[in-house]
């Protein structure tokens, strides 16, 4: 599913380059769970973003589903994002003025997904999460968790194949914790979901079935 080749990431200040991602080779096959670990600055949550097409790498191959990423412009992959890909934050990045409904329903707009299909697939989601209750609330009306599980259910609305998750549970106690991390486990063993997690936890690391750490931005 993703092939990185020699994937660099640095910043040029005059004839100095300072290198956040260096040589940095991986494959990952369609349903893996995979966790990216390391100390902070490593460039974890770099290489997540370049694998979400969230930036771009300034050196190497990057190949999704065979197709040469690195040779794309912008456009052509956020066009890929939106088909493929779910991003959950550490820090929600749920719209404030939306409901929790309106938060679901918003990537299905951008990707002119029918009114009764949205319909069906939102309330399919908010009775899986238990939140059909809070389906008109706004995020501030929410806990920490309950903002995250719409965080988790608004990457999911897409039918992504690949689900990209940033510290998904690093504000939350450890019963939602525990709680996320089940959820994901499920989407991958029972509907073969692909995984990527960045996490600081040994515990959240052993619900996937590989492990790439990262120092000083290689593997």
């Amino acid at each position: 599913m993703i092939r990185l080749q020699d994937i660099e990431r640095y910043h040029q200040n005059g004839a100095t380059k300072s290198y956040v991602l260096r040589y940095v080779n991986a494959h990952i096959a369609e349903g893996e769970f995979v966790s990216i670990m390391g100390p902070s600055g490593a460039g974890k949550s770099t290489l997540l973003n370049i694998i979400g097409m969230l930036e771009a790498s300034t050196a190497g191959e990057y190949w999704f589903l065979d197709e040469a990423v690195h040779k794309f412009n912008e456009r052509r992959r956020s066009e890929l994002y939106q088909q493929y890909i779910g991003f959950v934050f550490q820090a929600y990045h749920l719209i404030d003025d939306l409901t929790v409904y309106e938060n679901l329903e918003t990537p299905l707009i951008y990707k002119k997904v029918p009114s009764a299909e949205r319909k069906s697939r939102i309330a399919d989601l908010l009775d899986r999460f238990n939140m059909v209750a809070k389906k008109d609330l706004f995020p501030n009306q929410l806990s920490g968790g309950q903002q995250q599980l719409v965080g988790i259910a608004r990457a999911l609305i897409g039918r992504p194949k690949l689900i990209l998750a940033d510290e998904p549970t690093g504000n939350l106690q450890s019963p939602q914790a525990k709680e996320i991390m089940e959820l994901f486990k499920k989407l991958n063993q029972e509907e073969g979901v692909t995984i990527i997690q960045v996490t600081h936890s040994e515990e959240n690391a052993k619900y996937g079935n590989r492990v790439l750490r990262l120092l000083d931005g290689r593997i």
